[in-house]
């Protein structure tokens, strides 16, 4: 397949085109080129501004089978997608996020946002919090786009490449005996790693016809209790867990309530997930050696 991906040198993007290369796709990476890869000639590479219009259309002279965009954070840049791509494209995959939905105390499921129905305001990423910039670029994809598009919802994404460090920062804060703020303990709360978010892409570009949006998630949750205590055993200390502490010592996965996704689509179409449970700690182990 001729594949192009927006944003595939870094984090699970990196991963996602390390997959798609070893199985033999003709694949090109569009990024602002800022980002050193190694992937040498076994790809195209194309310098781009993703929220320029001309950039866009410039792709676009090209026909191709599958477009994966992880670096489309506004209904601006969607739209400019939409009207790029129109009759160039046989399958658009768009990442999107769990932030698309309200925290309703529950597991979420695709029907607690239907884009399809969501108001279109036109605007950069810096008009709209993370949140609204995806829901309203989804919006835009599934109510304008001419060809198939999937919105992959995926919650936080962990791994020992994750340049955000959330999972380092628990760590960090509990060696130095540092206060993390949690204002619930007993909520619920999902992730996915960085290779299985690679392979759910994967796989849901090449291998599935499903369209519309996705949730993707590892199997099971921890309640943020759960999780520090997992953290203390494998660390040998116990946190200073506050409800209220300084901003700059707030946890990165503080929920008010339970907040992660039903998988159960993803499921039902064919794609196994990893067990969250068995995974996370063995990610904490390994950051733990290598700091």
């Amino acid at each position: 397949m001729k594949i192009l991906v927006f944003g595939g040198t870094r984090f699970f993007g990196k991963k996602l085109v390390e997959r798609l290369v070893a199985a033999g796709h003709d694949v090109t990476i569009g990024t602002r080129g800022k980002t050193k890869d190694d992937f040498g000639d076994t790809v195209k590479h194309v310098v781009l501004n993703r929220e320029s219009r001309d950039d866009l259309f410039q792709l676009a002279k090209e026909n191709w089978d599958v477009i994966y965009d992880n670096i489309c954070f506004s209904p601006r840049e969607a739209l400019y997608a939409v009207d790029a791509f129109k009759g160039k494209v046989k399958r658009y995959i768009y990442t999107s996020s769990l932030s698309v939905y309200s925290q309703k105390g529950r597991a979420l499921t695709e029907e607690d946002f239907n884009p399809k129905h969501y108001e279109i305001v036109i605007g950069d990423k810096e008009d709209f919090d993370y949140g609204e910039g995806k829901r309203l670029a989804e919006a835009v994809f599934f109510q304008k786009a001419s060809f198939p598009v999937v919105a992959v919802r995926f919650p936080i994404v962990l791994g020992v490449d994750d340049y955000t460090k959330r999972l380092h920062f628990h760590l960090e804060h509990i060696q130095k005996q540092q206060e993390i703020g949690i204002i619930n303990g007993q909520a619920e709360i999902s992730f996915i790693n960085s290779n299985e978010a690679a392979r759910f892409l994967e796989w849901v570009g090449v291998s599935s016809d499903l369209t519309g949006p996705i949730n993707a998630t590892s199997n099971g949750t921890y309640s943020l209790n759960a999780f520090i205590k997992m953290l203390e055993a494998k660390t040998g200390q116990k946190a200073l867990v506050e409800e209220v502490t300084d901003d700059v010592d707030d946890s990165p996965f503080g929920i008010e309530k339970t907040y992660y996704l039903d998988n159960s689509n993803a499921t039902e179409a064919g794609f196994v997930f990893d067990d969250l449970r068995e995974w996370l700690p063995e990610l904490v182990t390994t950051i733990l050696k290598e700091n």
